[in-house]
């Protein structure tokens, strides 16, 4: 009996599954939407914020003055081998 059950489920399980999955997908939808809270605090986009940030930036304020962009000690130098010394 059993193996007349499973080749009937296998050649039909197309048309078992699809609704099998179409009713568990309906009944998730409904439980997560009834457990859920769909609350999403307002935020402002991201270009009024970055505008924002720019217009209270105090360094545009001084913009002329500008730190030095010069270093203390040679780049190259900083990892040099104790061959190379």
């Amino acid at each position: 009996m059993w193996p007349i059950v499973f080749r009937v489920l296998r050649q039909y399980a197309p048309f078992v599954t699809l609704p099998f999955a179409a009713v568990v997908g309906y009944v998730g939808y409904h439980i997560e939407d009834f457990m859920s809270d769909k609350y999403t605090p307002y935020s402002k986009a991201i270009e009024e914020a970055r505008n924002e940030r720019l217009v209270t930036d105090d360094s545009l304020s001084r913009a002329t003055e500008v730190e030095s962009l010069t270093y203390s000690a040679n780049v190259l130098g900083r990892n040099v081998a104790p061959s190379l010394k």
